[in-house]
């Protein structure tokens, strides 16, 4: 008898722990919504709410910089606007930024795209027209010249897992694509060469400074731009590390 009375509480157990994971699947989206409620009986006619969308086209550049001019009075008041937080590096997966596509449908793709734009002479292409065989290439963080695309890197001013942490984090999978194959802002995306591009790393300002000292002051003023572009945050370290930089630069171009 004491057997036959604890079958239906077992049975209920169980039956309460697959509602838990189909309530939790519906939560991630892992299951379309609604399930829960199909399985209960209980699916009422209410309409549904749409997903808030997240714009996928990157935004307009904060300042329009066409020349190797830094306007510092811009450029302070586009730092101002960027809010100070911790960074939040925990759980950047490299594969959750999809990088080097073509967007727009085409056979050229982001990185084919900025080494085009970047060269110095119009860009050789091969028989297909979709991919840069040679060109002339400046790198900004060290001064080498290049014609091999093969020796080149195309970097991100602000890396990928800098941009996670300062609030990309949250972004979606869309956005996401969208800042890490931006060509409609010269600032996001340039040719560098591998070196630096791998001693850089993922790291912002307050650890890594282009080795060509002339190119110091525009680097940073470019992070600030990205940065403020994209509504990304900074650390309290990185924030006073900048403003100090930017203050000396400007002090040196003799700009108030």
């Amino acid at each position: 008898m004491a057997r036959r009375r604890s079958l239906p509480l077992r049975a209920l157990f169980v039956i309460l722990a697959i509602l838990a994971v189909v309530a939790v699947a519906e939560r991630l989206h892992v299951i379309p919504p609604g399930t829960l409620d199909r399985l209960l009986g209980e699916e009422t006619h209410r309409p549904r709410q749409p997903r808030k969308q997240e714009p996928t086209e990157p935004p307009p550049p904060v300042v329009a910089r066409v020349t190797d001019r830094i306007d510092y009075a811009d450029v302070s008041r586009q730092l101002d606007s960027i809010r100070v937080e911790p960074e939040k590096r925990r759980g950047y997966q490299r594969e959750e930024w999809p990088h080097w596509l073509a967007l727009d449908g085409g056979c050229l793709n982001a990185r084919e795209k900025v080494l085009i734009r970047d060269s110095r002479r119009p860009a050789t292409l091969d028989a297909k027209d979709c991919g840069v065989k040679s060109g002339d290439w400046i790198d900004p963080y060290t001064g080498e010249h290049f014609t091999d695309p093969q020796m080149v890197d195309i970097d991100h001013r602000v890396p990928l897992e800098e941009a996670y942490a300062s609030g990309g984090y949250d972004w979606s999978r869309e956005k996401r694509a969208a800042y890490a194959n931006d060509t409609s802002d010269p600032l996001t995306l340039l040719v560098s060469s591998r070196e630096a591009n791998r001693a850089k790393g993922s790291k912002g300002p307050e650890e890594w400074l282009p080795p060509k000292r002339d190119g110091i002051c525009l680097y940073v003023a470019d992070w600030v731009l990205v940065k403020a572009r994209w509504s990304l945050s900074m650390d309290e370290r990185e924030r006073v590390t900048v403003g100090n930089i930017l203050n000396d630069c400007r002090a040196s171009a003799g700009q108030r």
